[in-house]
């Protein structure tokens, strides 16, 4: 069985958004794209959001940190963000394009202030979880169709953590735009990827 999974479609990862990542907009008609597929075949849409609360001590403001330099927090290290995705604000809304109407579970993250949460099934430290690996294994999971914002970041560690989860995982990198503090942070992300077991595809060559 087979899953869906939309990382960070949300406002503040997107154009103007306080943490804009280039292009990120266009990875919206490709999750369209592919929820549409999916639906059709009755397969499981789940879709991360990070949703902090404003004390979040990842944001550079409240660690007296500088944006994009790295850090550590409690014991792991730390980009320093600006304030973005704060729950029930506009920024932490899923992109107004996205047809959220067929996403069936929303996967909330980084809800802990005390630590960064950029994998979809824990966060930085490893310490909790949320409920993604459950609801997969509650619905009989074995293969999982990642795409989202940023490839570098929340993409990569939601990939690399199911794969270390025993998932088969496959990127849809034409749905993925990264942040790049480095001019090649997203081609390095992939080839990480790729090397620790997961397959790179094109959405359209999956139908």
């Amino acid at each position: 069985m087979k899953a869906l999974i939309l990382v960070d479609l949300q406002n503040d990862f997107c154009k103007d958004g306080a943490l804009e990542v280039k292009n990120g907009d266009e990875t919206i008609s490709v999750a369209n794209f592919l929820m549409n597929k999916f639906s059709q075949e009755n397969s499981l849409i789940l879709a991360t959001k990070d949703w902090h609360p404003s004390s979040h001590k990842s944001f550079a403001i409240n660690s007296n940190g500088t944006i994009g330099e790295v850090g550590t927090l409690n014991g792991v290290p730390q980009v320093w963000w600006p304030v973005h995705c704060v729950e029930n604000t506009k920024g932490s809304e899923f992109h107004p394009d996205l047809n959220k109407d067929l996403i069936s579970t929303i996967i909330y993250k980084g809800t802990n202030p005390e630590i960064d949460s950029y994998s979809g099934f824990f966060d930085n430290g490893r310490l909790n979880e949320t409920t993604l690996n459950s609801i997969l294994k509650d619905n009989k999971i074995d293969t999982l169709y990642i795409l989202g914002l940023a490839t570098d970041f929340c993409v990569k560690f939601t990939v690399l953590d199911a794969l270390q989860l025993g998932y088969n995982v496959y990127l849809v990198e034409d749905g993925c735009r990264g942040v790049n503090l480095e001019a090649d942070s997203s081609i390095k992300a992939i080839e990480e990827m790729k090397n620790c077991g997961a397959t790179i595809v094109k959405s359209i060559d999956l139908f």
